[in-house]
């Protein structure tokens, strides 16, 4: 329980439940549960949403350490409790999930027509399982929240995908759930070792430098598909091209961040040897993700392809960023992974209206949009500009203060980090240039509407926050300042008092 005396991260995590529940109470006509459906998931949704807005007014910013915990026996003859609790590093994620899923419930409002109330059951099972995931303070709700989130994700794109669906989601599922097979061995040797699964217990414990190597690659498994870091990200480009909009949105913009924040949560602070050692590989992984799948986005025919290998590349970005160990680059990676869950959901919502007008994602089908969307061209070219990293928009703030840690680190690293903004400027201008502008030819784009006010009330939000994130940045850095302060802190006394065992301390690696 906080210190209010109030379970108010249980009743964001459980309240989508309810509404599901009332959702699966309707009885009638399928057009009426289905409308029924849609109505109960918004405006369960919607307050959800209101409700995380209470941790964003009382979070203290000044505070590093966990704040609204909540504590419960559950297991206690096994070390194991229901704990929950939010710091800097987790606050803005909660945040992300419930202003994200409002508006995917509304992106689907006319997409989809089939299965509608066991479609918007499955949005808010896993927003259920998101925000569980990122208050979790007990290792083992945390691997069920964590592996939770597959179930939902799985039907969202096995049911309501496209004519590959089945086997985009078997991908899916397959990658994810291999690589959490041995973060769960890895969580059974630290309960072995310590007696207890709580978070902010194993946070201050010291492992054998050993055994750090063994766990940090058992999460390293699990983490770096999750991302997904290069070689094991093939399945999300078939997830995302066969997905509903809304799951492209969902996925891109928070299930991505679950790896990164894995790494954020556990393998930096509690695995500080072992990640100061293996940190040039995540570094040789995460460049190669940034060049490669830019150069293979650039060769994409197919919009949704195309942004989803963007996305690999700008979570490279952030990869990098966390392994530099500075303060920069750790807060860097943090505003990263914020403004590409508002950017690349955008980007995706982008891709699904001219794909429920003409239903076909070929970019070789567009041109000349401008002409008759101009209300689309403008928000299409505030996200492109976004992606690429302009100034005054979310993606600048980020990139660059990856670009600053990482230069600390290594000036190649800056270097060949830096590519991707120049790369991922090609493959978006070419992306914008090829559906917006051009000769209007075809006869169905001659008669496309612009956006309607239902989609006008979906880009509203994430205008808003794009603009927001890159005029006044310091009002999301604020809230992780602390949190980074103390894990950067942490990590450069681990490594400090190891050195004269050991010459791990990669170059720069103990700057702020």
């Amino acid at each position: 329980m906080n210190a209010a005396g109030f379970p108010l991260l249980s009743l964001i995590t459980w309240l989508p439940l309810v509404g599901g529940a009332i959702i699966m109470s309707v009885r009638g006509e399928e057009a009426v549960v289905a409308s029924n459906a849609r109505w109960t998931a918004l405006w369960t949704s919607l307050v959800v949403f209101a409700l995380s807005l209470i941790l964003w007014v009382r979070f203290n910013q000044a505070d590093g350490g966990f704040q609204f915990v909540e504590n419960a026996a559950w297991l206690p003859q096994w070390g194991i409790s229901y704990k929950m609790g939010v710091d800097g590093i987790s606050v803005l994620f909660v945040l992300l999930s419930t202003a994200l899923t409002p508006i995917c419930i509304l992106a689907s409002w006319d997409a989809i027509t089939v299965r509608v109330r066991e479609y918007m059951l499955a949005f808010l099972v896993l927003e259920t399982m998101m925000v569980g995931m990122f208050c979790a303070l007990d290792f083992v709700v945390f691997y069920m929240f964590f592996e939770g989130v597959l179930i939902p994700m799985y039907l969202i794109i096995g049911v309501w995908g496209g004519p590959r669906r089945v086997y985009a989601a078997i991908k899916f599922f397959l990658y994810t759930l291999a690589g959490s097979v041995l973060m769960l061995l890895a969580l059974l040797a630290m309960w072995y070792q310590t007696g207890t699964t709580d978070i902010s217990v194993l946070l201050h414990t010291q492992f054998p430098p050993a055994m750090q190597t063994w766990l940090f690659l058992a999460f390293l498994a699990s983490f770096a598909v999750k991302v997904p870091m290069w070689p094991v990200h093939t399945w999300l480009p078939d997830a995302h091209v066969e997905a509903p909009t809304a799951g492209s949105v969902i996925l891109a913009g928070v299930l991505l961040k679950m790896g990164a924040y894995g790494f954020l949560r556990f393998s930096v602070p509690m695995l500080p040897l072992a990640s100061a050692n293996l940190a040039p590989l995540i570094y040789a992984l995460s460049v190669v993700a940034v060049v490669y799948t830019s150069l293979v986005a650039l060769a994409q025919t197919d919009m949704k392809k195309l942004i989803a290998y963007s996305s690999v590349a700008h979570m490279g970005v952030v990869t990098i960023g966390i392994f530099t160990f500075n303060i920069q680059g750790i807060s860097g990676a943090l505003f990263q992974m914020l403004s590409h869950g508002v950017v690349s959901a955008a980007l995706f919502l982008c891709v699904g209206v001219v794909y429920d007008r003409i239903h076909t994602r070929d970019i070789a089908r567009y041109g000349g949009l401008a002409d008759r969307m101009p209300r689309y061209a403008l928000a299409f070219m505030l996200f492109t500009m976004a992606s690429v990293g302009l100034p005054g928009t979310a993606g600048f703030v980020g990139e660059f203060l990856v670009l600053v840690g990482a230069f600390k680190v290594s000036f190649w690293l800056a270097l060949l980090g830096s590519l991707g903004m120049i790369l991922g400027a090609a493959y978006m201008l070419y992306l914008y240039r090829r559906v917006i502008f051009g000769s209007l030819t075809r006869d169905d784009l001659k008669s496309i509407l612009d956006l309607s006010p239902r989609e006008i009330a979906v880009f509203a939000p994430l205008v808003l926050l794009t603009l927001w994130m890159g005029i006044y940045p310091s009002s999301f850095t604020g809230f992780f300042d602390a949190a980074v302060g103390a894990m950067v802190e942490h990590h450069q006394a681990a490594l400090v008092g190891t050195a004269r065992f050991a010459q791990i301390l990669p170059a720069g690696g103990l700057h702020p």
